[in-house]
């Protein structure tokens, strides 16, 4: 609803009915505003709360962590530290989905290196990668983006997250390269693969595999929040799968010239 509700371009009101129409009109605007209004601040307030609940949850997860890190049983500690990366994964979730609705005002577009932003989240999950036996090559031919640095971090820690998730004994290959003067960077794993069918919905909020119900830790949220960012951010995401052999998600940035309209949104 916009701010103000222009009756200058309605005929100046002449008859009694006019007038009591206008009125009306007036009243239930401001009614309407005011309602508005009251459940921004309400959204805002929730926001602020959950997001101000997440960092505080933190701090005792950090400790945990300096407390794992001293376990001498290599195998306890292995499965705590799974378990904690699910946790703090969860909580960033989260922590981003409230986020995303007001992303617009948290855009800082600047020039971003691709190789130490992909090792900070290749590190993120290297206690998890060895015990899947999972490895990363990395070959970047493109080594820098214009686009928000945090933003991206958040869309390639889901993309890194799903293929570790669904690989086993594998190497996930990262690369980047210029094509039709946009960069191009691309997650390529050999893990089970999407089916088919289940394609056209990966981006669907809460939707998780039609082949794979067992699966309990999949929320559906990864891939669907990670499509919102993209959009905000004016970058293509596409996917590239084979039941059986792995799947390429391959993110296209928009050129230099793209964010002149970007910013100005």
């Amino acid at each position: 609803m916009d701010d103000d509700v222009d009756f200058i371009s309605l005929r100046e009101a002449r008859t009694p009915f006019e007038k009591i129409t206008e009125t009306q009109l007036t009243e239930q605007a401001k009614h309407y505003k005011e309602l508005l209004s009251d459940h921004l601040t309400h959204i805002e307030q929730e926001k602020d709360d959950l997001l101000s609940w997440i960092h505080e949850v933190k701090t005792p997860l950090t400790t945990m962590q300096l407390m794992m890190d001293r376990l001498e049983d290599e195998h306890l500690r292995t499965q705590l530290n799974n378990e904690w990366i699910r946790i703090h994964l969860l909580l960033d979730q989260q922590l981003h989905q409230r986020r995303i609705p007001f992303i617009k005002n948290d855009l800082y577009i600047e020039v971003t290196a691709l190789e130490p932003l992909l090792y900070k989240e290749i590190k993120d999950l290297q206690s998890w990668c060895m015990q899947k036996g999972i490895g990363f090559d990395l070959s970047l031919q493109s080594t820098e983006v214009l686009t928000d640095a945090k933003w991206l971090s958040f869309m390639v820690r889901q993309l890194l997250t799903n293929a570790v998730k669904y690989s086993e004994n594998a190497d996930i290959l990262l690369s980047s390269y210029l094509e039709e003067g946009h960069v191009r960077l691309e997650i390529q794993d050999a893990g089970r693969g999407i089916d088919p069918r289940d394609l056209p919905r990966i981006f669907d909020k809460g939707f998780t595999s039609t082949t794979s119900h067992h699966d309990n830790a999949a929320t559906g949220m990864g891939l669907y929040l990670t499509k919102k960012v993209a959009a905000s951010l004016a970058i293509e995401i596409d996917v590239q799968s084979t039941l059986g052999e792995g799947t390429t998600f391959t993110l296209t940035f928009p050129k230099k010239n793209a964010f002149v309209q970007l910013t100005s949104m």
